[in-house]
């Protein structure tokens, strides 16, 4: 039974990111998705990252919901 707190931190160490608020914050201001793309077809992921996100969301495994929020985070006005 996997027992990792699921929240962004986490899930930027699922991606290989720096997990710090300081280092989150950075990546959502340095990163925007237009409206009609996807999160995992923006260019900054890399092939790894791409799947986690697509597999995670295509199980509705324990990841979506902070995938999802993050996703919003990256769609600014």
């Amino acid at each position: 039974m996997d027992t990792t707190t699921n929240d962004l931190a986490h899930l930027f160490l699922q991606l290989g990111l720096e997990s710090e608020q300081s280092a989150i914050e950075t990546f959502i201001m340095e990163h925007s998705l237009p409206s009609k793309m996807q999160l995992h077809e923006a260019p900054f992921w890399n092939t790894a990252q791409k799947h986690f996100l697509v597999e995670s969301l295509a199980q509705d495994a324990q990841w979506s919901e902070v995938i999802d929020h993050l996703d919003t985070l990256l769609r600014k006005p």
